[in-house]
């Protein structure tokens, strides 16, 4: 057993049956943080519809900014002592062949994909690390490509996982505070 599990506000995170004594929140465990768009996404927001503005395009997995290429991936960060990942779904600014490359991935002949870009998100504590180096891969097409970090303090999360404690900064850092109410 983990000393994670241990941990009474990881108990009532994990509770969907507990409400919180102050005001009736409920907590189903790990949640994940996404990114409806690149940082850069000068537009509307994306609803759910593909977004056209002359010839900048914004889908849920594709955007085109002024001739720049944006593909969303995921970024896993393993959460030390819980079976589950926290997720970030964030976008990263790849080279048109890159882009094209990832696209063939969806044809009749599905392959497995793999390329390189630039973190285009600010993570929730880890704001230093817009523009990183990140690596792109994609090994089952019915799922979003997976971000690799290549260097600092993601990669070094993504190696060693974060804590409990990081995961509940992560929450803070944007605007979702759930630590008054893992208290009582």
């Amino acid at each position: 057993m983990s000393l994670l599990m241990l941990d009474s506000r990881w108990k009532r995170f994990n509770d969907e049956a507990r409400a919180c004594p102050c005001c009736g929140v409920q907590f189903n465990g790990i949640f994940d943080i996404g990114f409806s768009e690149p940082e850069d996404w000068p537009h509307a927001p994306y609803t759910g519809a593909p977004v056209e503005v002359e010839d900048d395009v914004l889908t849920s997995d594709y955007c085109r900014i002024d001739g720049r290429h944006f593909l969303r991936a995921v970024l896993l960060l393993p959460v030390r002592g819980a079976d589950d990942n926290f997720g970030f779904g964030a976008w990263v600014e790849v080279s048109r062949d890159v882009a094209r490359a990832y696209g063939e991935t969806f044809g009749d002949d599905p392959q497995p994909f793999e390329g390189e870009g630039l973190l285009a998100n600010t993570l929730p504590g880890f704001e230093d690390e817009q523009g990183i180096a990140v690596a792109l891969t994609c090994p089952d097409p019915a799922e979003r490509a997976l971000i690799h970090p290549l260097d600092g303090p993601l990669a070094e999360a993504l190696e060693n996982g974060i804590s409990f404690d990081d995961l509940l900064d992560i929450y803070a850092a944007s605007g979702n505070d759930i630590r008054p109410h893992l208290t009582q």
